[in-house]
């Protein structure tokens, strides 16, 4: 069989702490989950990342499987040395069993490494006990105006499942969520017995929705601030005006000052995104947007400007 380098296929060193692992773990399942990558072995991946994490998240299975040392690298042919069964027991005493599911998701490597010749625990005792069905992770993108309000919808999802085979497929699933508003990029979602079903009885598992926000053609979010370019007239920038613009709230005034420039930032307190205890603001960028003459009376109108306001804003550039 060949020897799974856990480290490499998340990306971290040896030395990398718990933190670092679970970080690790949410990029690569992002990059390679089968609902956003496009990678052709997308799916072959994010179960490779999956069974990387099993074992390097907890402390007990990561310790066991760095005892095989450091010289072994991704692809090599592999056997356990003769005393491994034995260093192994600890996951019958310490109740760390690997699930059959599990072993049947994962690669041979995972499963001769911790199953032990009988999966690392007494059959008969595990049939007995009904096993929890495995937790499942999606990636769900939102506009952000559901995440702004607040929604209860139903999405389809593409979700890992191990089939009565053994072997891990992706499956299409029907789900209801209700989002909170205010909820932020990166949050997590946790909806109780929406995962995988258990294999002999026992409760499902849960599903994580790792909640992103689809692209927004007038909105970006920074921390609980909201940022909109605003276009505006070279008369309205220059005699100053009241005019409506829009926020994730609805329409409303907003005042520019006479001599406005482009890039100039307004600020609309109060009305960014919803938090505790106050609410984020959102800043309005002034864009002057100067129209086309189209007719010899237009062309004219600016003749008569730059003879009556003679002004060159790149005269500092030359003394």
């Amino acid at each position: 069989m060949k020897y799974h380098d856990y480290y490499a296929v998340l990306g971290v060193e040896r030395s990398a702490t718990q933190d670092d692992i679970k970080q690790a773990y949410r990029r690569m399942a992002r990059k390679y989950h089968p609902d956003v990558s496009k990678e052709a072995n997308a799916e072959e991946q994010f179960k490779n990342v999956q069974e990387a994490y099993e074992v390097l998240k907890d402390p007990e299975k990561r310790k066991a499987y760095d005892q095989l040392g450091e010289n072994w690298k991704q692809g090599q042919d592999f056997r356990p040395p003769p005393e491994w069964n034995q260093q192994t027991q600890f996951h019958r005493s310490h109740g760390q069993q690997f699930t059959e599911q599990e072993f049947a998701g994962f690669s041979d490597f995972f499963s001769n490494l911790f199953g032990g010749g009988q999966g690392g625990f007494e059959q008969q005792e595990f049939v007995r006990r009904k096993q929890r069905g495995q937790d499942q992770h999606a990636l769900l993108s939102i506009p952000l105006e559901d995440a702004f309000h607040g929604i209860q919808k139903t999405f389809q999802l593409q979700v890992p499942e191990i089939d009565t085979t053994g072997r891990q497929r992706v499956v299409s699933k029907t789900i209801k969520v209700t989002i909170p508003p205010g909820i932020k990029p990166g949050q997590q979602l946790r909806l109780a017995h929406q995962g995988a079903p258990s294999w002999n009885g026992g409760t499902a598992g849960d599903l994580y929705l790792e909640v992103a926000f689809d692209q927004h053609p007038l909105y970006s979010l920074e921390g609980n601030d909201i940022y909109l370019t605003l276009p505006v007239t070279p008369w309205e920038a220059a005699l100053g005006a009241n005019i409506q613009t829009p926020t994730l709230a609805g329409i409303v005034g907003l005042k520019i000052n006479s001599g406005s420039q482009s890039g100039q930032k307004l600020r609309l307190k109060g009305r960014g995104w919803p938090s505790k205890p106050t609410a984020g603001d959102q800043y309005v960028i002034l864009q002057i947007k100067t129209p086309n003459p189209q007719t010899e009376e237009q062309k004219q109108i600016y003749e008569k400007m730059a003879s009556a306001m003679p002004f060159n804003p790149r005269q500092q550039w030359f003394g």
